[in-house]
């Protein structure tokens, strides 16, 4: 067992916001003594590493606090996306210091790729908008749990032929009718076998897929070089941001 003091050295995290969480009852301790003093074990501890990972993908504490109720596979998911944020933050600051280095050195560059937080806001704003509303998730869950493998795999080839629509379309405007009607059955589908897909969900997603290499080479696989940025400026007329 820790004391309030020792978890607080630990973890960095200050015994005032220990002792809100208590409170609040997003961490309580697991024991305590005659006297009245937290206690932590080793479970409470790792409660308190998920926490700080979540916190660290700006989820508000009330949503933390749903999903730390949820189950394994949504935790894990969503570390999974801390992850590759985290990822993503060191990158760019190996080409801060890269450039800092060449610069210190007196050389002469317009390298200005350091300063791009496009990806990085682009997987925060993501995982606030699919964890921030976390009974969208639940949803989710509850419609995966229900499919096999086979109607899964179905739903993909689907989700992927929309994709391909959008693809016929690169060449015009993507505020044009036709556009903005595929963004509404893309939105739609999501909503109708995934979870229910705000527009804030959905700007997320845009973003991501072009911020994410993975995302983006699916969708121009399917669709042709340029379709993920096509359907990301689409999005973003639809939900007013462009």
């Amino acid at each position: 067992m820790m004391t309030v003091h020792e978890v607080s050295a630990l973890s960095g995290v200050t015994i005032r916001t220990l002792r809100y969480y208590d409170r609040v009852g997003l961490l309580c301790p697991a024991a305590r003594t005659e006297a009245g003093y937290r206690l932590y074990d080793d479970e409470t501890l790792r409660k308190l590493q998920r926490i700080l990972l979540l916190r660290e993908l700006k989820i508000p504490l009330r949503d933390v606090s749903r999903l730390l109720k949820m189950s394994e596979t949504a935790q894990r998911e969503a570390i999974g996306r801390q992850i590759t944020l985290l990822e993503l933050k060191k990158e760019r600051t190996e080409k801060l210091i890269a450039l800092a280095r060449r610069l210190s050195k007196g050389e002469e560059t317009m390298d200005f790729s350091p300063f791009d937080r496009c990806k990085e806001e682009a997987y925060t704003a993501e995982a606030k908008a699919r964890w921030g509303e976390t009974e969208a998730y639940g949803a989710y869950e509850k419609k995966a749990a229900s499919r096999t493998e086979a109607e899964g795999s179905l739903l993909a080839g689907r989700m992927m032929q929309i994709f391909a629509d959008f693809g016929a379309l690169m060449d015009g405007d993507p505020a044009s009718e036709a556009a903005q009607a595929k963004v509404k059955e893309l939105q739609d589908f999501i909503s109708t076998h995934y979870y229910p897909c705000t527009d804030a969900i959905l700007m997320g997603l845009g973003q991501m897929y072009v911020a994410d290499e993975r995302f983006r080479a699916n969708i121009d696989a399917a669709g042709g070089e340029g379709t993920a940025a096509f359907v990301q400026k689409a999005i973003a007329v639809h939900c007013g941001k462009e």
